[in-house]
C-alpha cells in the first residue's frame, strides 16, 4: 500500500463497511481516499452483489469493472451474517471500530442485531451512517433502493431531455453517488462531534431524499411560482428553467456548449442582429425560436473558428468533449486524476484517484479492490484473536 494514504486526514480511523451495490461503498471509498482504513464485510458465497453487477461485458480478475472502481483500496473480510459464531466476530470488529456504514433495507438490519442501538452498545464512539432506498419509517420503505427506481419516484428525470421527450434519466448511478457523498459529510460531521463529546451517533439518509436536495434550486422555485411545472426547450434543451441560449449546439465538426449570456452581446458576434431585439423575458418565452435560428448560424462553422470569436469577449463556452479528448488534454493530464491499482494475484486495474487534495497533494493507494475475504486472516489475527 502507499505510504502516502497513512498519513491521510483520516489516518487512523477504522471503517467496517458493511454496505453493498454502489451508495454505501461509495461512502467507503471516499473515506478511504481521504485516509482511513476500510474493511469490507461480505459474505462468504460471493461477496458484495456488486462483484457481478455488469456495466458491459469487461471483468478484470474476476470481477466486475465497476466493484474495482467502488471498492479500490480496501480490504475484505467475511462474515456469514446467519453464523453465531462470525456474528460474534464482527461484533469485536465493531468494539474497535471508529465508523460503520449499512444499506440493508429497513427491519433487516434490527433482525441481525446489527442496528445502531444495537451497535452502540457494543461502542459507544461508534458514528454509524445508515442508506435507504426512501427513508426508515415510510409507505415506500419496502421498496428496492435502486437508483432507476429512486430517480423516477423523485421526479429527477422530467427535468432531462428536451419537451417531447418524456421523461429522460440520467446516464449515471446519480441518486447513489450523491447519497454517498451526502453520507461522508455527516459521518465527518460526526467525527468531529465524537471528539467534543466523546459520544457516537447515527447519520442516515436515502437515494430519495439525496435526489430531492439535488433539484433543490429548482424545486424552491416550483415551490414559490404558483406550482408550474418545469418546461423543458424543444430545441436544444439543457436546463428547464433556464434561457436562451443555454444549450448545446453543433457546430460544422461537433457540438459546443453555450451557457448565460446576455443576447444583445452575443448577436454581433454571431452575426445575428436580430437576436439584440429579444427583451429578457422573449429569451425564456421565445427560447424556441431563439435557439433555432442560433443553431443554424452555428452549424456554419467548426468548435474552433467559433471559440476563436466567442472566448475573447467573455462569452461561456466551451467545446463538448467525449472521454478520449477529455483524457487526451493537457489540463486533464495535469489533474493527475488517474492511477494503476494492483492487488496481490496480479490484478491491475487502471481507474480514478481521489478528486480531493490535502495541502496541494493528491493522496493515492495503489491496492486495488480485495478478493472475497482476501484479508479475513489478517484481520482476524489483529482485531479478533482466538474465540
Amino acid at each position: 500500500m502507499n505510504t502516502e494514504n497513512h498519513e491521510g486526514l483520516l489516518s487512523g480511523i477504522l471503517v467496517l463497511d458493511m454496505s453493498q451495490f454502489l451508495a454505501g461503498p461509495m461512502a467507503a471509498l471516499r473515506l478511504g481516499d481521504l485516509g482511513a482504513r476500510v474493511i469490507k464485510i461480505e459474505r462468504p458465497d460471493g461477496g458484495d452483489l456488486c462483484r457481478r453487477l455488469y456495466l458491459s461485458d469487461t471483468e478484470i480478475g474476476g470481477d466486475s469493472t465497476l466493484f474495482h472502481a467502488i471498492n479500490r483500496g480496501k480490504e475484505s473480510f467475511t462474515v456469514n451474517m446467519k453464523d453465531e459464531k462470525d456474528l460474534q466476530e464482527l461484533r469485536a470488529l465493531i468494539a474497535k471500530a471508529d465508523v460503520v456504514i449499512q444499506n440493508f433495507r429497513p427491519g433487516v438490519i434490527e433482525r441481525l442485531g446489527l442496528d445502531y442501538a444495537s451497535v452502540a452498545a457494543i461502542n459507544p464512539r461508534i458514528v454509524y451512517g445508515s442508506i435507504t432506498g426512501y427513508g426508515p419509517d415510510n409507505e415506500w420503505r419496502h421498496f428496492p433502493g435502486q437508483d432507476l427506481l429512486a430517480q423516477a419516484r423523485s421526479g429527477v428525470m422530467w427535468l432531462n431531455g428536451e419537451a417531447d421527450d418524456g421523461p429522460v434519466p440520467f446516464g449515471l448511478a446519480v441518486a447513489d453517488m450523491l447519497a454517498g457523498n451526502l453520507l461522508v459529510q455527516a459521518i465527518l460531521a460526526g467525527l468531529v462531534r465524537r471528539g467534543v463529546t466523546g459520544r457516537g451517533v447515527h447519520v442516515e439518509t436515502s437515494l430519495l431524499e439525496a435526489l430531492v436536495d439535488f433539484q433543490f434550486e429548482v424545486l424552491t422555485t416550483h415551490l414559490n411560482d404558483g406550482g408550474r411545472l418545469p418546461k423543458k426547450s424543444a430545441v436544444r434543451n439543457a436546463h428547464a428553467y433556464l434561457a436562451a441560449p443555454y444549450g448545446v449546439y453543433r457546430c460544422a465538426d461537433s457540438w459546443l456548449a453555450l451557457a448565460m449570456m446576455p443576447l444583445e452581446k452575443l448577436a454581433p458576434l454571431l452575426n445575428l442582429p436580430a437576436l439584440a431585439n429579444y427583451t429578457p423575458d422573449d429569451a425564456f418565452q421565445r427560447r424556441d425560436e431563439i435557439k433555432t435560428m442560433i443553431a443554424s448560424r452555428l452549424q456554419e462553422k467548426t468548435v474552433r473558428e467559433w471559440l476563436a470569436i466567442l472566448e475573447p469577449a467573455d462569452i461561456w463556452a466551451a467545446e463538448v468533449f467525449d472521454w478520449p479528448k477529455l483524457l487526451q488534454s493537457a489540463a486533464f493530464r495535469q489533474l493527475d486524476m488517474l492511477q494503476t491499482v494492483t492487488r496481490d494475484d496480479g490484478t491491475s486495474v487502471r481507474t480514478t484517484a481521489s478528486p480531493i487534495r490535502v495541502n496541494g497533494m493528491r493522496a493515492k493507494n495503489d491496492m486495488a479492490a480485495p478478493t472475497i475475504g482476501e484479508q479475513s486472516d489478517k484481520v482476524r489475527a489483529e482485531f479478533i484473536g482466538d474465540r
